[in-house]
C-alpha cells in the first residue's frame, strides 16, 4: 500500500477514536439515564476505503503524492548527474570546485524541495480527513437518527486505539454510511 494511502488511513482512525454524534449527546442525559440506550458501531477507515467518494479522495492524494515524487526523481538523476561530472579527472581545480559547489547548491535546494513537498503533502492529507471526517460524521448522524441510536462510536482500525472491544453484528452501521456518504456525496 502506498506510503500515503497508509497515512492517510491511519489519519482517519485517528481522528474517530469515539464518535458521538452531537444530538445523541445531548439525548444522554441523567434522566435518560435509566433508560436502555442504543448505541451504534462504525469503522471509519472502512468507510474512506469502501465507500466510491473515499476511494476518489484517496486516488487523488496518491496521484498527487506521485507527481511530487516524480519531481523529486528527476533532481535525484540531476544530482547525479552534477556529481559525476564534478568527479571527471579531466577537470582543472577550478572547474571542479564550481561543479562542486553547483552540487552544493542543488542539493540544498533538493532537500527543501523534499520538506517543502511532505509539508504539502501533510497540509493535503490533513485538509482532506477534516473535509470527509465532517461529511462521514454527518452521513453516521443521519443513520443513527434512523436506526434511532443515541451514540455511535468508531469501531477503531488495527496499529490504533481499539474503544470497541467487540458489538454485535446488528448495531454495525458502516455498510449503511458508505451507501449514505456516496448518496450524499452524489447529490452534491
Amino acid at each position: 500500500m502506498n506510503d500515503a494511502r497508509r497515512e492517510a488511513i491511519r489519519a482517519w482512525g485517528l481522528w474517530g477514536v469515539a464518535f458521538v454524534t452531537g444530538s445523541a449527546a445531548l439525548a444522554v442525559g441523567t434522566a435518560a439515564a435509566a433508560e436502555k440506550q442504543a448505541v451504534g458501531v462504525m469503522n471509519q477507515q472502512l468507510v474512506i476505503e469502501k465507500s466510491k467518494t473515499g476511494q476518489r479522495a484517496l486516488e487523488e492524494l496518491k496521484a498527487y503524492s506521485a507527481a511530487r515524487q516524480q519531481i523529486i526523481a528527476s533532481d535525484e538523476e540531476e544530482l547525479k548527474d552534477l556529481e559525476k561530472s564534478a568527479q571527471d579527472p579531466k577537470l582543472k581545480d577550478e572547474q571542479r570546485r564550481e561543479k562542486e559547489n553547483a552540487f552544493r547548491l542543488k542539493f540544498e535546494a533538493y532537500q527543501r524541495r523534499i520538506q517543502d513537498f511532505n509539508r504539502e503533502i501533510q497540509t493535503k492529507q490533513k485538509e482532506m480527513v477534516d473535509e470527509y471526517a465532517k461529511r462521514i460524521g454527518a452521513a453516521a448522524l443521519a443513520v443513527a437518527q434512523r436506526r434511532g441510536y443515541a451514540a455511535v462510536l468508531d469501531e477503531g482500525a488495527e496499529g490504533n486505539l481499539r474503544i470497541v472491544i467487540y458489538h454485535h453484528r446488528s448495531v454495525d452501521m458502516t455498510d449503511e454510511v458508505i451507501k449514505e456518504f456516496d448518496s450524499r456525496a452524489a447529490s452534491q
